[in-house]
């Protein structure tokens, strides 16, 4: 798999989305995937970068995430903004990393993603529940480097 193009089909995206959709349901928190070729830097680095680049950090609760995943590398990171980092065990990302990581290995991506996402909602509901009144900051559509 050498393109981000070909990583996944149209409707695995959508399906992505889907799940983002659904994991957000009972959280305020938001999750967003990007996917690009390759990064000269650490991947968690970039991951940063990317988090950044995308004003993901500009919630409400600093409660936003970003599953990044660079293809050519076969490598991906997650990153959570400040607000989560304030209330989270360091290791508090290692169950979401594992989820992902068990369906990269057999080359189910699409299924390694939605699984990573529905565990990061999970995850994220216990420290920063749903609120009436609560919006969709942030896209759920995945952007691509």
């Amino acid at each position: 798999m050498s393109r981000v193009e070909d990583f996944l089909t149209r409707k695995e995206e959508q399906e992505i989305v889907q799940a983002i959709l659904e994991a957000e349901k009972n959280t305020s928190g938001e999750i967003r995937v990007h996917i690009e070729a390759h990064t000269r830097l650490d991947h968690f680095e970039r991951a940063k970068e990317v988090f950044h680049m995308l004003k993901m950090d500009n919630t409400k609760d600093e409660n936003g995430v970003i599953i990044y995943v660079a293809v050519n590398d076969r490598k991906f990171a997650i990153y959570g903004d400040r607000g989560i980092d304030k209330v989270v065990p360091d290791n508090f990302w290692d169950t979401t990393k594992d989820t992902i990581e068990s369906q990269f290995r057999k080359g189910n991506y699409k299924q390694g993603l939605i699984n990573g996402i529905l565990k990061a909602g999970k995850e994220l509901e216990a420290h920063f529940p749903w609120h009436h009144g609560n919006e969709n900051e942030l896209s759920n559509e995945i952007s691509k480097g």
